[in-house]
């Protein structure tokens, strides 16, 4: 069977059974209608009551209302009453390097699965940037979604670029890309960017050791190499040396908030600003890790508070926002919390749907194939049980996730 068929196949078995139009099995169209959800098209648009989207060969056809969009004989379609529909999010902030990833391809298809969807695919993701991982096997994981397994597509930055000694913490996995010169630091992106990673991952300055850190020299060198080859680079801040260092330096994109250093102030703001440096705040993450050194409850939420108010004085300045997590670092996968403290920071939903959908795909320069609900742009949709205008947990609460006109999670399933 050949790709068309495999898809084709996979399709009809995930609808027929809700098919409003049964199709018989026999047939080769890949159209599929999904009709009677409450529409969002992008976080900027209102919403269409009771629309309908046609699906041809995984991308988009034609949206709107039931009236606008003729729907042909035959079409496979699924009925989703009650729902609200919105364009596949992103999580721009995942790992791959736990056991369930390993061996990737040759790994069974059920366990891969099986992990994507505990992980990603539950939660309404249908687009993921991994920002440190073994490089060989993700690349060996984004083949296999490629080739049927139900996954996200994957972006990734392989291996990540540490300050020296950090090996001594990290084991071999770090030795090989510990950079302490510029033309290490540089030849060691482009070592990672001709093995295929698309963006480059620094480690600023280290959790486990503050005085473990890049030098602004290694991370200009960094940067400027990305940059010439058209790539993006990612940084881990930990701390002030390594968040005003990253800043300086140029970096693409900030993978946390630093509640240890307080208030970012108006300054370090303007100067993210100009640079247009996106952040993935992670606010999740803070209490994660502090529950996980046993912290008293009250530290707990005086951490959290201190990031959730950068994210707050950064958004408020109109700059970028991702949403991201740390999964596969955090073993705690569900989004909800992070939905939560991210309205705490006064991101309404339309501003939270732009973190997962629009800013993503423009910042990774795919705003024209992705990120929205329009005619020509890939069919990536999550199904919520819920309207996230009214309320904020619907976010959380997925009922199918769609990649390419495929449904790659099924709540009624699982």
């Amino acid at each position: 069977m050949g790709a068309r068929g495999r898809q084709t196949a996979v399709l009809l078995l995930a609808v027929i059974g809700l098919a409003q139009t049964p199709v018989p099995r026999s047939t080769t169209s890949t159209a599929l209608a999904l009709r009677g959800a409450t529409i969002y098209p992008g976080p900027d648009r209102d919403p269409i009551r009771d629309g309908v989207v046609l699906i041809r060969d995984g991308t988009i056809a034609a949206v709107g209302t039931r009236s606008d969009v003729a729907v042909p004989a035959g079409t496979a379609a699924l009925d989703l009453t009650g729902t609200t529909l919105v364009a596949g999010f992103w999580n721009s902030h995942v790992h791959f390097s736990g056991p369930q990833w390993a061996d990737a391809g040759t790994a069974p298809a059920a366990r891969l699965n099986r992990a994507f969807q505990d992980m990603l695919t539950r939660w309404g993701f249908t687009t993921v940037v991994d920002t440190g991982s073994p490089l060989a096997n993700t690349l060996a994981l984004r083949r296999r979604v490629a080739g049927g397994v139900d996954g996200p597509a994957v972006f990734t930055t392989g291996d990540i670029l540490f300050p020296p000694g950090s090996a001594e913490r990290l084991g071999a996995t770090a030795t090989r890309y510990q950079v302490d010169t510029p033309e290490r630091a540089a030849a060691a992106a482009e070592d990672l960017l001709d093995r295929g990673a698309d963006a480059v991952k620094v480690y600023a300055q280290t959790f486990w050791n503050l005085d473990l850190k890049l030098s602004p020299a290694v991370l200009a060198a960094v940067v400027a190499h990305a940059h010439s080859r058209h790539a993006q680079v990612f940084a881990h801040p930990s701390n002030r040396d390594g968040l005003y260092n990253s800043v300086d330096a140029g970096i693409d994109v900030l993978m946390h908030t630093t509640p240890q250093i307080g208030p970012w102030g108006h300054e370090l703001i303007a100067r993210m600003r100009a640079a247009r440096i996106a952040l993935v705040p992670t606010l999740t993450l803070w209490r994660f890790e502090l529950s996980r050194d046993r912290a008293p409850q009250s530290d707990i939420d005086a951490f959290q508070k201190r990031g959730t108010a950068q994210l707050r004085e950064y958004f408020e300045a109109g700059g970028t926002i991702l949403f991201g997590t740390d999964v596969g670092y955090m073993t705690d996968f569900t989004t909800l919390e992070e939905f939560q403290k991210m309205a705490e920071a006064g991101m309404g939903f339309r501003d939270i749907l732009a973190s997962l959908t629009t800013a993503p795909a423009a910042q990774r320069g795919l705003a024209e194939r992705t990120g929205r609900i329009a005619a020509g742009l890939a069919a990536d949709f999550v199904v919520l049980d819920e309207d996230p205008a009214a309320n904020g947990r619907a976010f959380s609460r997925v009922r199918y996730t769609i990649r390419g006109g495929r449904i790659i999670y099924d709540a009624r399933r699982h």
